[in-house]
Order: C-alpha cells, then sequence, then structure tokens
C-alpha cells in the first residue's frame, strides 16, 4: 500500500497540480492585493464612495443583508477582470507563435482503420 501510495503521489500529474494550487494561492494574493489596495479604491473615487455592504431589509428578528451580496458580486467583477487583464498581458508577452500552436495531427480515422486492417492480414 505504502508503495502504490509513492507512485500516486510521485506521478508527474499530482506534482504539477501541487505546484499549480501554491501558485495559484500566492497570484490569488497579489490579485487580492491589487483589487484591495489599488483597484477598488479607484472605482470608489469613480462611484463616489459608494459601499453596498451596508444596505439590509429586516422582517421581525431576521437581517437580510442583500447589500453585502451586492458587494460582493461587484468585487468578483473587479477580481474577473483585473485576472482578465493579467492573463491578456501574460499571453502577449509570450508571443503569438507558444499561443497558437497548432495541434498536432494524427492519422485520420480512415487510416487507423486501414492499419488494423493491414495488421490483421499479417
Amino acid at each position: 500500500m505504502l508503495q502504490e501510495f509513492k507512485a500516486f503521489a510521485m506521478k508527474g500529474n499530482v506534482i504539477d497540480l501541487a505546484v499549480a494550487v501554491v501558485i495559484g494561492a500566492a497570484f490569488g494574493k497579489i490579485v487580492s492585493s491589487l483589487v484591495d489596495n489599488l483597484i477598488t479604491p479607484s472605482v470608489g473615487l469613480f462611484l463616489g464612495g459608494v459601499d453596498f455592504s451596508g444596505l439590509s431589509h429586516t422582517v421581525g428578528d431576521a437581517v437580510f443583508g442583500y447589500g453585502a451580496f451586492i458587494q460582493s458580486i461587484i468585487d468578483f467583477t473587479i477580481v474577473a477582470f483585473v485576472i482578465f487583464i493579467a492573463i491578456k498581458m501574460i499571453n502577449r508577452a509570450k508571443g503569438p507563435e507558444e499561443i497558437k500552436k497548432p495541434a498536432p495531427q494524427g492519422p485520420t480515422e480512415i487510416e487507423l482503420l486501414m492499419q488494423i486492417r493491414d495488421s490483421l492480414k499479417r
């Protein structure tokens, strides 16, 4: 069982995934800092300092904080847009040859069937 776990843990896909998660978390912190400290205050200045997080509606003892939900949607939209721009800049920096590599062409279905047929004849 230990050998199987070692084989599983040392597969390239698992290690690649672990590296991607760590780098993604670090990139997430960078994007969050950018949005929280630079983009959101700029948007706040543009919108006149509007903050929806305090909006709520009370019915009996229940408080519906719909403003926090609206603010979360706005924050998500800003983060998604910043990530989109960052990915666009990274792709531009890579250059067109790395972005548009043609997919390797293999034999067609008919060619594969002909190869199988020829192999069976032998």
